[in-house]
Parts: C-alpha cells; structure tokens; sequence
C-alpha cells in the first residue's frame, strides 16, 4: 500500500460488515485499510489466505477467508453475514475476456447471496464505449451488475498515480526518463489509491445515497511534461518526458496503445473540482502533494 496515508480515525454512523476482494492488492488493501480505521468489520477475499503479504491488514483486524472469482461457491460463503461487498477485477492474469467472465461470475454469486449493497470499481470513463480492451472488459461487468439486481455503484477510477512506482516506470526514472504514449502538454487525470480508497470507503457507508449511481474518480489532472518537472523538484533528479511512439507501443501492447490514442483523442472526464467540493473529507491529493510523501531515494536507488 504504497503512499498511503494515515487517514482519518473515525466511527462511522453505522458499523458493517464488508467483504473486500482484491485485499492483497492495492486498490482492495487501501480500501480495507479506511474501512478498518472507521470502524467497520472487514472481511478479506483471497485465492491465498495465508499469505504474508495480508499480514499488515490482518493485524489491523481483518478477517481473510479463501475464495476465487471462478469458484462462485466460495463467495456465496464469504458473502454470508455482510452489509456491503467491495468488488474488482483485473486483466492481468487472463486478459480482458477473463477479467469480464470472471466479474459477472462474482455478481452472479453476490446476487445469489443475497448481497444488499455493492461498490464495482470499474475505470474512468469506460461508459463512453472507449474501444479500449481493458475499458470494455470493466463495462461489461458494470451492464451485468446493472441488470442483476443487485443494489450497486460504480467507482470508476483514472489513472493511479502510483503507476509512477511500479517497475515499468522507476526503471526509465532511475535513467532519468518518465515515458509514456500522449503529447507532452496533454493532460492525463490521475488518481491515488489512497485518495480511492476513501472515497470508496464513503460509498459503501451511503448505499441510499449512491444507488445506481457510476462516478468518475480523480485528485488531479497534469500533463505528462508537468508530471516529469514535479518529480524532478521532489526527487532531487532531472527527470525528462519522452513520449513513445504510437508505432512502437503497439508491438508492445495494443491495448494499451489504444488507450494512449484514446487518452490523446479523447481523455477522461471526471469533475475533479466537483469531487473537492462534495467530498471533501476524502482529502484529495494533488500529483505534487502525492509526489512528495513517496521515498525516491529509496525507489530510484
């Protein structure tokens, strides 16, 4: 849970109980750790329950229980007893079509279940039929969920600032290079998992305000070229943008090159000021704030 902050510890009006997938990983782990500092029971779904890396969150209070999205039995039980179910999915390990099959297998089970409140975290504009994979595979799960019954909201995250210290990245920072596919003076929304994670945390505390509701989420919105001068002045390092061409991202991923076309062409649409106002106990974070609380010595060493 990198960059996380100490939130705000504070009793929510009313304790739940709430099954959190994707626990061990960052955007389940930052929402699980604001639900546990409100007060309310978490309950961890984990294809490994024993792992270490849950050893933080259990700590806190956590209950991990066994379960897998292509096992629906085993969040039928996991979902026994709770308020509200935190649902994610990812591409990474079986592609878009997996991510999709395996998202509606969830809801299905929740549904089953009995569920009586949902948050889907989804992607930042996904709705607008973006012809980006890893876009479309997320939306697919949200009509499912919408068709499903199941009383639901949808976070739809844009980009994570804490991409920035995922291995791809600090590889090129170490050279001193941020890289990446759009303009230099194009901005690109962002958000940080910790800045979700809170906002999340207030959806699943206001079911009757945010029913069937989809929200774009976002801190701030910088271009590329800003991000590169922002981490030079924090980091201590010159850090240049170079921005890859369309060509060559292609052979790498064309998913990901459709979505750097996108984000050029198009771009997401969250009301980052609208966010502030509404909500602003979520205590936003700006890229410079963001950037200034992570350990660059350390990171680019």
């Amino acid at each position: 849970m990198s960059g996380l902050k100490a939130p705000k510890v504070s009793v929510a009006p009313k304790s739940r109980t709430v099954l959190v997938t994707g626990i061990s990983g960052h955007q389940g782990g930052h929402v699980a750790h604001h639900l546990l500092a409100r007060g309310h029971r978490v309950r961890g779904l984990s294809r490994d329950p024993d792992s270490p890396r849950l050893n933080a969150i259990r700590s806190l209070g956590a209950e991990i229980v066994a379960g897998a999205f292509d096992d629906p039995a085993s969040i039928e039980r996991a979902t026994r007893g709770v308020d509200s179910m935190f649902l994610m999915g990812s591409p990474a390990e079986g592609g878009p079509e997996a991510e999709t099959r395996l998202g509606t297998a969830a809801v299905d089970a929740a549904r089953r279940a009995g569920v009586p409140w949902l948050v889907y975290s989804s992607v930042g504009d996904a709705d607008r039929r973006t012809g980006i994979p890893h876009f479309d595979s997320k939306f697919a799960v949200e009509v499912h969920l919408r068709r499903s019954g199941v009383p639901y909201a949808v976070a739809a995250p844009t980009s994570f600032m804490e991409n920035l210290l995922q291995p791809f990245s600090t590889s090129g920072l170490k050279q001193g290079t941020l890289a990446a596919g759009t303009s230099p003076d194009r901005p690109i929304q962002m958000v940080a998992l910790d800045d979700l994670g809170a906002f999340v945390t207030h959806l699943l505390e206001n079911p009757s305000v945010f029913r069937g509701k989809r929200i774009n989420v976002a801190s701030d919105s910088l271009s590329e070229a800003e991000a590169a001068r922002v981490l030079s002045e924090v980091s201590g390092r010159t850090i240049r943008y170079q921005q890859i061409p369309a060509d060559a991202l292609r052979r790498q991923n064309a998913d990901y090159a459709k979505m750097f076309e996108w984000f050029e062409r198009d771009g997401y649409t969250a009301d980052i000021e609208g966010l502030r106002r509404e909500y602003p106990d979520v205590g936003w974070q700006r890229f410079r704030e963001w950037a200034g609380r992570q350990a660059w010595a350390r990171l680019l060493a």
